[in-house]
């Protein structure tokens, strides 16, 4: 299957169809483009290093910063694959079993040009010694497991950062599920070891996801609510995540639907319009400005749809002022070629200089 690409901006907006003028000429008013510490090839240096982070951990982000086809922009692609854990084995590797095999995992991200290749203790630590010092690697260190039945959505410790350190990680990830009854628990555990990785001289990565069944209601789903999911990375970056990762905001209004917690008019009548790319803006504002960088995750597989959706994604998160994309199923579930092809399509779009911050 031929892979669309969108390496210029007439490409992008043929893509895009009718969203074109929407997302591409959108201009965020509420929180503008001049409050924000924007991407750029001198993030590190301009950022971080007037915070508390030690010359390990910038060479650390440096590294990640500095691989694959966006390396210098302060951009990232990055691949993610603990589907393994979080969906089954089946579930995300019957499609294209290949992937079983850890070795062809970290080849899909340097084949496509990706900033580093996130995954298990056990895929990365399997293939160290071939590919620590030839791609960016990151841990992730807690997973849900869906063998327990009944199932449970939990993320639990699955590795020590200092494993992740030994095998030549130069970052860490985790998961916490906002709004869940574990959620305290998880906030403790990964503090420590967002702690532990900056001792080592790691990057921390945070997967700041909400998980609760109240936050659907009538019909619609709340999780991805802007307010709802700014508030999640506003937790996030407060306990020193160097990268927050989020799902791509599809609506706003989840406070005042659920009625719970607390919020103010002016995130609705002001600040935040209803517009995806002023969606995401609101999530960026939450992560300090931007001081954190977010990356949106790429979504589920569909099929046919997949580049036309992730070249969407990709276009919203640009604009929102959003830092890349982390790219999984959309990327494994097909032949090797396809999913490199994509993950192009993607950096394509951080590559293009007519696709602007709103």
């Amino acid at each position: 299957m031929a892979t669309k690409t969108a390496n210029t901006i007439d490409a992008i907006q043929d893509i895009l169809g009718d969203e074109a003028d929407s997302l591409l000429s959108f201009k965020c008013e509420g929180i503008t483009k001049e409050q924000l510490h924007l991407p750029g090839p001198d993030f590190v240096d301009r950022v971080h290093s007037n915070s508390d982070r030690s010359p390990q951990v910038m060479a650390s982000l440096q590294r990640i910063f500095d691989n694959g086809r966006l390396a210098k922009t302060g951009y990232l692609s990055i691949l993610p694959v603990d589907q393994g854990i979080e969906h089954s084995g089946a579930a995300s590797f019957a499609p294209n079993p290949i992937y079983f095999d850890p070795g062809n995992i970290v080849q899909l991200a340097i084949e496509g040009g990706c900033n580093a290749v996130a995954s298990t203790l056990g895929v990365l630590g399997s293939v160290s010694r071939k590919y620590a010092h030839k791609i960016p690697f990151m841990v992730k260190i807690n997973h849900n497991e869906l063998l327990t039945y009944p199932n449970k959505y939990d993320q639990v410790m699955f590795a020590q950062v200092e494993q992740a350190w030994e095998l030549g990680a130069c970052a860490v990830g985790a998961t916490i599920y906002w709004g869940s009854e574990e959620s305290n628990r998880q906030l403790q555990e990964v503090s420590e070891a967002f702690s532990r990785a900056h001792e080592l001289g790691m990057a921390t990565f945070l997967w700041c996801y909400l998980r609760n069944s109240a936050f659907k209601k009538d019909g619609t789903d709340y999780h991805a609510a802007a307010d709802l999911t700014g508030q999640a990375n506003h937790l996030g970056v407060t306990i020193q995540a160097d990268i927050v990762k989020q799902k791509l905001p599809t609506h706003n209004g989840g406070y005042t639907a659920l009625n719970f917690g607390k919020t103010s008019k002016l995130v609705y009548e002001e600040l935040v319009a209803d517009n995806p790319v002023d969606l995401v803006r609101w999530q960026v504002a939450n992560c300090y400005m931007g001081r954190v960088g977010m990356i949106n995750s790429g979504g589920p597989s569909t099929g046919k749809g997949d580049t036309g959706e992730a070249i969407r994604t990709a276009v919203i998160n640009k604009r929102g002022g959003g830092m890349g994309l982390i790219s999984g199923r959309k990327t494994f579930q097909k032949p090797m070629k396809d999913g490199v092809d994509l993950f192009h399509a993607i950096q394509d779009v951080y590559l293009c200089k007519d696709v602007t911050v709103a």
